[in-house]
């Protein structure tokens, strides 16, 4: 029986893939057999870095830096992207941002920056992947959530909603692109020890009191979410499509 979640032949574009999930989820992919594209907005020697791993394991990748705020981001990534390649095959939107403050002090520039990173850029980026995909019969899109799309933190409101509308995003997505042979799906990590984690988690009591509320008791680890994004993005999730994974530990429950 041939491997149904091999990815030879494919190629994948990763946002925020230069560290953290982003970056388990490329060295996954290229272990699987997929070229990855490397994206970042400010981490050129981690993308740099994360390239060279990739390509060590015979693979192609290369690296694009683009700010994922802008209007135009999609286009000009785009334009980079062709330079080198026909299309993609795998769409995996990653990258966010996450802003910790109380609700009342949130500002227009703050709520609208977090929105336009978080929803609007995958929205922009899923247009211009989705071309090839038709063209081909086969596309799989990803995007990567969190545990607060269903448990909002507090402090977290704007990025916990903007979670939340990228999940409505592809539940609507879901049964346009499934004719032409594209499946799009969400991928919720609950507490991963990533570099945005790190500095909080310094914190003994606030450390114990988050592992305290994960009913598996521990936290996990960037590496924990490839073997999901593998199901999602080969053959063995082809009949999967419009659903949500939470990769958390049973914190969601």
């Amino acid at each position: 029986m041939n491997n149904i979640f091999d990815l030879n032949g494919r190629t994948a574009l990763i946002t925020g893939s230069s560290r953290g999930i982003g970056r388990s989820l490329a060295i996954g992919f290229a272990n699987a057999g997929c070229d990855v594209i490397i994206h970042s907005y400010d981490s050129s020697k981690k993308a740099n870095d994360t390239v060279k791993e990739i390509k060590n394991k015979g693979r192609k990748s290369f690296y694009i830096s683009q700010d994922l705020s802008t209007t135009d981001c999609a286009e000009k990534i785009w334009q980079k992207l062709l330079e080198k390649i026909s299309g993609i095959d795998i769409l995996v939107l990653n990258a966010s941002q996450q802003i910790s403050q109380k609700w009342e002090q949130i500002s227009v520039e703050d709520f609208n920056s977090q929105m336009n990173i978080n929803v609007r850029s995958s929205m922009l980026l899923i247009q211009k992947a989705v071309v090839h995909m038709q063209k081909t019969g086969w596309g799989r899109i990803l995007t990567v959530g969190s545990v607060q799309e269903r448990k909002p933190h507090p402090d977290m409101l704007v990025y916990s909603a903007s979670k939340a509308a990228q999940t409505l995003m592809i539940l609507s997505l879901a049964t346009q692109l499934a004719p032409y042979g594209i499946t799009i799906n969400n991928l919720a990590p609950g507490v991963i020890m990533t570099d945005r984690n790190k500095d909080a988690f310094a914190d003994e009591q606030y450390r114990e009191k988050v592992t305290k509320s994960i009913p598996i008791g521990y936290w996990g680890m960037p590496e924990d979410c490839v073997g999901a994004a593998l199901l999602l993005c080969s053959d063995a999730g082809r009949y999967i499509t419009g659903q949500s994974l939470f990769v958390d530990g049973g914190k969601s429950l």
